[in-house]
């Protein structure tokens, strides 16, 4: 490719980060770099209504939690700047008056009563109302009224709008890399609004104004904004612009279950987060999946599997190697649908590529927060001995408690399996026999139980599960003998003689 590669992921502050937001901004990362081109980050936030101050933070740190690093944006602006619509008034109102000049677009003064009527009389006709070439000339507008009233409606500073003219009789060919060729008949299409007289644009305006403004080369954006494209598709035409962005509508991500496309709604019934990290608002707080101890790294590998395939039989990417992999035509066309199990599937395979240095000092970090002591333990081999049971770096805790502390209570079902003489009679044994074990390290130990064990004629898999239910009160856990040796000959025996105690009682 000869041109430069620029994207832009360019989100409205109106609320936190979906998955589905942040899954378009990956795609659009994913290309840019690629092709070693540059992702941008613009804030379109020239809808004050729905605006919400703290969004725009969590979009920024959502991005930087999953590593898309940000080449140009709010907070490091490059030479097309500002990167806030908000920002951008000026330009959008040179653009706008240069439609205005070439006819490509007009003044429209109707009110909000005078064309909610209109709707409501073809409606009663089982017609839908579109405002454009057809019923232009019947509506309060600069192509009805003279150029004299509109200046004087002007002057007196009347509210109005400004809609782009729409060609008549035209078919719109519009091309999609991902969906091919896309054709519209104007007659469909109403004279969208692009301007409003408080001096901001419309989403439509604003985003062609930025695109072309920017250098963008490709639109990457979800499958929602189809509809949009013949609009700016046409007016590219009407600026003259004989080169515009590539475009790329990315399919929809599917609830787990059901028709339709994944809500916030999905992950509170199913329990599953949707955003990338908490959101705070006075309805409360909504952990992300960064609060419910998922990875950046699993996030970013099970999105960019829901709509895109490599091809091959490998699943596990880190960033980079999904940089080197992607290309357009591993997309799909139609929508994925959302698993949350697939996704703690990722989660388990990415903590189990994690080294065990960094889950120790997240354990260590997490034991401090619930006052557990741990400084005479060796942190990084407990995490080694855990992590193939870890799910959710959040389950680091729950999963290793019984290494600094003793358990409280014992699975019920397993102590009713335990509960006869002959249990009892073959704990206390292995209770005297420990004395005797020396040193007290996994390799010997293990070799002195199976030993002890295999002379006495005992079963094997009684014998370890009755040792693993003193050490951990369950008869899960991780190997034994390593457990028993990070544990130590004194709290190896006490747990066995509590457990001896309970059977007794």
């Amino acid at each position: 490719m000869s041109k430069k590669i620029r994207v832009r992921f360019a989100p409205s502050p109106t609320g936190p980060l979906h998955i589905g937001g942040l899954r378009t901004a990956l795609f659009n990362y994913l290309y840019a770099k690629s092709f070693g081109g540059d992702f941008i980050l613009r804030i379109e936030d020239t809808d004050k209504k729905r605006y919400v101050s703290k969004s725009e933070q969590h979009i920024l740190d959502s991005l930087k939690w999953c590593g898309l690093t940000i080449d140009e944006g709010p907070e490091n602006e490059g030479n097309y700047g500002p990167y806030r619509q908000s920002e951008r008034k000026e330009l959008y109102h040179l653009k706008i008056q240069e439609l205005l000049k070439s006819g490509h677009a007009y003044y429209a003064f109707d009110k909000k009563e005078d064309l909610d009527f209109h709707r409501k009389n073809h409606e009663q006709e089982g017609k839908t109302f579109i405002y454009n070439a057809h019923n232009r000339l019947k509506l309060k507008n600069s192509l009805s009224l003279d150029d004299k009233e509109v200046q004087q409606m002007l002057n007196e500073g009347q509210e109005f709008v400004v809609r782009f003219k729409t060609p008549e009789k035209t078919e719109i060919v519009c091309e999609d890399l991902l969906r091919g060729t896309v054709r519209v008949s104007a007659e469909t299409l109403d004279d969208k609004v692009l301007y409003k007289s408080d001096g901001m644009p419309t989403y439509h305006f604003a985003n062609v104004v930025d695109d072309n403004a920017m250098k963008i080369s490709h639109v990457i954006r979800g499958e929602e904004w189809l509809p949009s494209l013949p609009i700016h598709w046409l007016l590219y035409d009407a600026f003259g612009w004989k080169e515009r962005p590539e475009f790329i509508h990315l399919p929809l991500i599917l609830k787990p279950t059901g028709k339709g496309k994944l809500s916030k709604r999905d992950g509170e019934l199913i329990g599953f987060p949707v955003f990338p990290i908490k959101w705070s608002s006075d309805k409360g707080e909504v952990l992300g999946y960064r609060e419910a101890g998922y990875l950046p790294s699993a996030t970013i590998n099970f999105l960019s599997l829901l709509g895109w395939n490599p091809g091959g039989e490998k699943e596990i990417f880190s960033l980079s190697e999904l940089v080197s992999s992607f290309s357009v035509k591993g997309l799909n066309g139609s929508g994925s649908r959302f698993d949350p199990d697939k996704n703690l599937w990722f989660n388990h395979q990415h903590l189990q590529l994690t080294s065990d240095d960094v889950l120790a000092k997240c354990l260590e970090k997490e034991l401090v927060k619930k006052g557990i002591d741990s400084k005479e333990k060796n942190l990084t081999k407990i995490a080694a001995l855990v992590k193939p049971r870890l799910n959710l770096l959040s389950d680091l805790v729950n999963v290793s408690l019984f290494f600094f502390k003793d358990p409280e209570v014992y699975n019920e079902k397993a102590l009713r399996r335990f509960n006869n003489e002959e249990d009892l009679l073959l704990l206390s044994s292995l209770f005297v026999y420990f004395k005797t074990i020396d040193p007290f390290n996994a390799r010997e130990i293990k070799k002195s139980l199976e030993g002890y064990i295999s002379e006495n004629n005992w079963s094997f898999g009684k014998a370890l599960g009755l040792l693993r239910l003193a050490m951990v009160g369950e008869l899960s856990g991780p190997d034994l003998f390593s457990l028993l040796e990070e544990l130590g000959k004194e709290t190896s025996e006490k747990r066995a003689n509590s457990l001896i105690n309970i059977l007794k009682a």
